[in-house]
């Protein structure tokens, strides 16, 4: 009876994909991600474009503009939304019971880096036919380098949205994500290069994982430039949270 139940138990990789799933289906269906992830991209996308109010340096404004927006979708799956909704999850228990699982912490971690992925990946089919239609016309060869520092801007945002929601109370992650996505989008090199901002303010932003993902992704996706430094940024900063995180990190409140 023992070894049949144990052949039919469910593999690592199994129990991975089938959470994955469920975080997936869980973010998409949620209102207030699915907002912040898809639907205020598009119209932050559709606002740039149509108008010139916010400054984009030379170039086409689609082509200056879906690079950036492509970074906001970013910061807005990989660390708004895992941030609330990880947040709300350990208030309520849910990490708790899920760690104590066969799935194991481990694998829930990993579950929901997969989720953020595939979340990612929609939103870029989705801004990118966007901005296809508007007329964006990308830099085809650049496409390898924009997918490594969406990998790394994942990563550090991830590892960023974590630290903050084992840290904080779900009401202050709910706040506090939010305000960060605020204040991302306005000065943060997301949507405006960090060489576009004002006074002193663009050699900082520079070193923030907002400005190295918006500068990387604008360089590959406008001239097929490779940008190490961005990738360094983005890497110190992702290796510097995920330490923090898995030493802070409180399963339950």
């Amino acid at each position: 009876m023992s070894t049949t139940t144990s052949s039919r138990a469910a593999t690592v990789p199994r129990r991975v994909a089938a959470q994955a799933r469920f975080e997936t289906l869980t973010m998409l269906r949620n209102g207030e991600q699915l907002l912040v992830a898809v639907v205020l991209p598009a119209m932050v996308l559709a606002g740039l474009v149509a108008t010139s109010f916010v400054p984009l340096g030379p170039g086409r404004r689609v082509d200056l503009a879906v690079p950036g927006v492509l970074a906001l979708c970013v910061i807005s799956s990989a660390f708004t939304g895992v941030a609330i909704q990880t947040g709300f999850d350990r208030r309520y228990g849910v990490l708790r019971l899920l760690g104590a699982s066969p799935l194991g912490r481990s694998g829930l971690l990993a579950a929901k880096a997969v989720a953020v992925l595939c979340v990612v990946a929609l939103q870029f089919a989705v801004i990118g036919g966007l901005g296809l239609a508007l007329g964006w016309e990308p830099q085809w060869t650049g496409i390898p380098a924009a997918l490594v520092s969406a990998l790394l801007g994942t990563w550090a945002f991830v590892a960023l949205a974590l630290l903050l929601a084992g840290t904080v109370r779900a009401e202050g992650v709910l706040a506090l994500a939010n305000l960060v996505w605020v204040l991302l989008l306005a000065m943060g090199g997301v949507v405006v290069a960090s060489s576009e901002l004002p006074g002193t303010l663009g050699p900082i932003v520079e070193l923030l994982p907002s400005g190295a993902l918006g500068d990387s992704l604008r360089a590959a996706l406008l001239h097929g430039q490779v940008r190490v430094g961005e990738w360094l940024v983005m890497l110190v900063w992702a290796v510097a949270a995920s330490v923090l995180a898995s030493r802070l990190f409180r399963w339950s409140d």
